[in-house]
């Protein structure tokens, strides 16, 4: 059963960027996909860069970005409970209560956009729990099995298929609701379905266990103190990046054929670590990297917030009920909109926390959770 070391665990200001770039991204790629909205009308406003543009970006941030979220989730479950442990408390139903205000979040969330994680992340959430007494020896053998998608390798050496019909089936209602729908139909189609189709979105996407890897890996590493700069953990990030980076370059030049729904989602791991491991070297070993990425650590102190008002904003601007972009704006346009959200969400959350010491949903969050 694992043990708390008793060392301090202080705020990690490089997790504050990784999730303000998560976050960041994720408004990006939501821009890119029209906010889920996939239509089949002619765009009024395109641009020859709009495929260059949707490939590049699909390749940086899709599934990354909710990756590199989902990791940093189980790294502050590990910092709340570990903080617990060293007071002689059981944090377990407390995580789980906070599991259940995030699903609430979650709801809210999804009357905007379909594609809430929240209420996924507080299902997943809930199995940190009992991997979180495991000792890490064990705790690695989970996220090596999680890691090769057991469910997509099952798949492919049994040659069974999965239906998903059902998945596009009600992909076919919401997208019809964002397009010619009012809020109000969105809003129920959305509560509706939403739950649903995310799910099984993560089952056709091969995130299933992906994101539950994601969960365990960021306590584990938590348990390790990586995102500290300890010891010889610097050099073990540079390792992590040289490696990632010559495996995802040797995986870029090889087709996939027929495993590519066994090997993408492994691939696109690779790239989140690659990432992952640039962003903390570069942080520790550059001065002028912390200056720039400050920023971005403001923005990720209000990741909830800002996950909540990019759904209202960016939904508003693309849904038929609200400006109706996503047949008037091609992909470039677009992500430009993308990149207006992040600096006025930006610009607010430098308003906000001249005065609170914290976002007003993860205020809200954390009063709820202590109550």
């Amino acid at each position: 059963m694992y043990q708390t070391r008793n060392l301090p665990n202080t705020r990690i200001d490089v997790a504050d960027a990784l999730r303000g770039i998560a976050v960041a991204g994720i408004i990006l790629y939501h821009s890119v996909e029209h906010f889920n909205i996939f239509t089949q009308e002619p765009i009024v406003h395109p641009l020859p860069s709009d495929q260059t543009v949707a490939d590049v970006l699909a390749w940086l941030l899709s599934g990354k970005m909710y990756g590199i979220f989902a990791m940093l989730f189980g790294l502050s479950f590990f910092i709340m409970n570990d903080n617990q442990q060293q007071k002689g408390k059981n944090f377990s139903l407390r995580f789980a209560w906070r599991m259940c205000l995030l699903l609430l979040f979650g709801v809210v969330n999804v009357a905007f956009y379909d594609g809430d994680i929240l209420m996924l992340y507080a299902c997943y959430g809930l199995l940190l729990i009992p991997v979180s007494y495991l000792p890490s020896k064990w705790v690695w053998g989970i996220i090596a099995l999680l890691a090769i998608q057991p469910v997509e390798l099952y798949c492919l050496l049994t040659g069974t298929t999965i239906d998903f019909s059902r998945f596009w089936e009600v992909s076919g209602y919401i997208n019809s609701a964002h397009e010619h729908g009012t809020f109000w139909e969105n809003t129920l189609t959305n509560l509706r379905y939403g739950f649903e189709v995310n799910l099984r979105f993560n089952v056709f996407s091969g995130r299933l266990t992906q994101l539950l890897c994601l969960f365990i890996l960021g306590m584990q590493l938590g348990r390790q103190r990586l995102f500290y700069n300890e010891g010889n953990h610097l050099k073990i990030w540079h390792r992590i990046l040289m490696c990632s980076a010559f495996i995802v370059v040797a995986l870029s030049i090889v087709d996939f054929g027929e495993l590519d729904s066994w090997l993408k989602p492994i691939y696109n791991l690779i790239i989140l670590l690659m990432i992952v491991s640039a962003v903390v070297s570069a942080w520790y070993a550059f001065e002028g990297v912390r200056r720039v990425l400050h920023h971005l650590c403001i923005f990720g102190r209000m990741s909830l917030t800002n996950y909540l008002l990019q759904s209202v904003i960016g939904c508003f601007i693309f849904c038929g009920y609200g400006l109706a972009c996503y047949y008037k704006l091609g992909i470039t346009y677009a992500v430009m909109v993308g990149c207006g959200m992040v600096i006025c969400q930006y610009l607010f959350a430098r308003y906000w926390f001249a005065s609170h010491p914290r976002g007003p949903l993860e205020g809200l969050w954390r009063k709820l959770t202590w109550i």
